[in-house]
C-alpha cells in the first residue's frame, strides 16, 4: 500500500507533525501473538497506571472531577442512546432527537440565553466557532481575547484562525487575576468583532461581566462569554449580564474525565443571531396526524457539500455527551445543582485557608473566585520541587502556571469540587506544612 502511493516508509506519513511531537518508544509492540497472550500484554501495561483514587487530588483548569449518579450511568449505557451516531436521516430517530431537544432546553434555562445548539465538539472549539461567528456577523476582522482565558482555549483559536483574515489583540490582566481594564479599552474599536472573557477565568477569578459586555457593545462588538456550567447555579448569568454568545466546556455535567475526552462543547446565543450559528438545532412540530414530532430546524447545508461556504468547520454534534448532561442537569434540577456549586466554593475557600495556615503557600490573586484560585508557593520549597515531593506523598497539588505564564512560574492553580473531603484538605495542608517546616532555615547556636 505504500508503494501503490509513493512513499516508502509509515513514518513519511507523518511528515507534518513535528518529530518532537511523536511518542516514541512507549507505544512499541511486540509481533503477532495469540488474543490470550494479548490480553496478558494489554493488562500488563495498564498495570502501570495509578488510578486517581489513590490520590488526593486537586487538579481543576478546564476538567473536574464530580460525582455521576449511578442512574445517569444507566441511562447513558442504554444501547439507544449509546450506539446513536449524529442524525443525518434526523426524523427516523425521534428519541435522540427528543434528548437533544431537552437538552437544548436545559441549556437556555441555565445561561439565561434565548437559543442553544445541539452542542459542539468541546468548550475550545466552541469559542472558535463563536469567533468566526461574530466575524460573520459583524464583518469585522479583529477579535480581542485576554490572556487570562484557558491558555490551551487562545491556542484553539489562534490555530482556527490561522488561515482566515481575522487577527487576535491580546490583553493582559490586571493585579487582581481580571482582565486590564485599561489595556482592553485601548484595544477594542471599530475594528473588534467581538470581545472574549471568562468567568470565572483561568485563574479561578469572577469577572465584572456586565462591565465588558458594555465595553464590547459601546464599540459595536459582540460580547462572548465563556462560563463554567456548574457556577451558574450562583453567578450571573450570560442572560442576565447581557452576553450575545456564550459557550462552555460541558464536562463537568455528568461526564468522566476519561483522560482528557470526548467531552461536549456548549453554545448558547440570542435569537437574532440564530441564523448563523453552527451545527444543528432541533425543534418540536407535529406531523401529518397532529402527533408532537421533533425535527432537524436549522443546519447548515454547506456543513456537508461546500465546505469552504460553511458557517461552521468543527460543529461535530457529541450526542451521547450532550444526553449525559442533559440526564445530569435533569437529576439534579436546580437545588442539587446549587448544592454542587456552594459545595465546591466553601471546599475551595477551605483549602485555600489551611494552605496559607500551613506557611507553604499564599493567595496570588485578590479577586472574588469560586471553586479553584491560584496559590504561590514560597520559593525555597518550589525549588526543592514542592509539587514532584506532593506527588511522592500522594497528593496531585494543583496545575503549575509557569509553562503558559513564565511570571507565575512558582504558582500552582488549586481547584476543589463537591468531591473533595475534608480529609483530603488536611492531607494537602499537613503535607505542605511539613515540608514547609523541613525547608525552614534552622537556627544557629546562641553563643556563651
Amino acid at each position: 500500500m505504500l508503494a501503490r502511493i509513493g512513499v516508502s516508509d509509515v513514518d513519511d506519513l507523518l511528515v507534518d507533525i513535528p518529530a518532537d511531537a511523536r511518542i516514541r518508544g512507549l507505544l512499541d509492540v511486540p509481533g503477532a501473538m495469540s488474543e490470550m497472550d494479548l490480553r496478558a500484554e494489554l493488562e500488563a501495561r495498564a498495570a502501570r497506571n495509578r488510578p486517581v483514587s489513590e490520590f488526593h487530588a486537586f487538579l481543576g483548569g478546564g476538567a473536574y472531577e464530580h460525582f455521576i449518579p449511578a442512574a445517569l450511568r444507566a441511562l447513558v449505557g442504554k444501547p439507544e442512546f449509546f450506539t446513536a451516531y449524529t442524525p443525518y436521516q434526523a426524523e427516523v430517530s425521534q428519541g435522540l432527537l427528543q434528548s437533544i431537544y431537552e437538552f437544548q432546553s436545559l441549556l437556555v434555562r441555565l445561561t439565561g440565553m434565548e437559543v442553544a445548539n445541539a452542542s459542539l465538539y468541546d468548550g475550545a472549539t466552541a469559542l472558535a466557532e463563536a469567533v468566526f461567528m461574530a466575524h460573520a456577523t459583524t464583518g469585522r476582522p479583529e477579535v480581542v481575547i485576554p490572556r487570562n482565558l484557558h491558555p490551551q482555549w487562545r491556542e484553539v483559536v489562534r490555530t482556527q484562525l490561522a488561515r482566515s483574515q481575522m487577527t487576535i489583540r491580546e490583553v493582559g490582566y490586571a493585579a487582581d487575576g481580571t482582565i486590564d481594564r485599561a489595556a482592553l479599552a485601548g484595544a477594542i474599536g471599530e475594528r473588534t468583532a467581538a470581545v472574549v472573557f471568562a468567568s470565572p477565568n483561568f485563574f479561578g477569578a469572577i469577572e465584572s461581566c456586565r462591565e465588558l459586555v458594555e465595553a464590547s457593545h459601546s464599540a459595536g462588538a459582540l460580547a462572548i462569554h465563556c462560563f463554567h456550567p456548574t457556577s451558574l447555579a450562583l453567578l450571573a448569568t450570560p442572560g442576565e449580564v447581557g452576553a450575545d454568545i456564550a459557550v462552555a466546556e460541558g464536562q463537568p455535567l455528568g461526564i468522566p474525565l476519561s483522560y482528557g475526552g470526548p467531552y461536549v462543547g456548549l453554545f448558547c446565543a440570542r435569537k437574532e443571531h440564530v441564523r448563523r450559528m453552527p451545527g444543528r438545532l432541533i425543534g418540536r412540530s407535529v406531523d401529518a396526524k397532529g402527533r408532537r414530532a421533533f425535527v432537524m430546524t436549522l443546519q447548515t447545508r454547506e456543513q456537508h457539500i461546500r465546505r469552504a461556504q460553511a458557517t461552521s468547520n468543527v460543529c461535530t454534534n457529541q450526542a451521547l455527551c450532550a444526553f449525559a448532561a442533559t440526564v445530569y442537569l435533569a437529576l439534579l434540577g436546580p437545588r442539587g445543582l446549587r448544592t454542587v456549586a456552594e459545595t465546591a466554593f466553601a471546599r475551595a475557600h477551605a483549602l485555600l485557608a489551611a494552605l496559607e495556615k500551613s506557611g507553604a503557600a499564599r493567595r496570588r490573586f485578590a479577586a472574588p473566585f469560586w471553586n479553584e484560585c491560584v496559590v504561590e508557593v514560597e520559593p525555597a520549597l518550589w525549588k526543592r520541587g514542592f509539587s514532584a515531593e506532593l506527588a511522592a506523598r500522594g497528593i496531585l497539588g494543583g496545575i503549575p502556571l509557569g509553562a503558559s505564564y513564565p511570571e507565575l512560574d512558582g504558582c500552582l492553580l488549586v481547584a476543589a469540587t463537591e468531591t473533595t473531603r475534608d480529609e483530603s484538605i488536611r492531607a494537602y495542608a499537613d503535607a505542605a506544612a511539613a515540608l514547609a517546616a523541613s525547608a525552614a532555615p534552622t537556627a544557629a547556636p546562641a553563643r556563651r
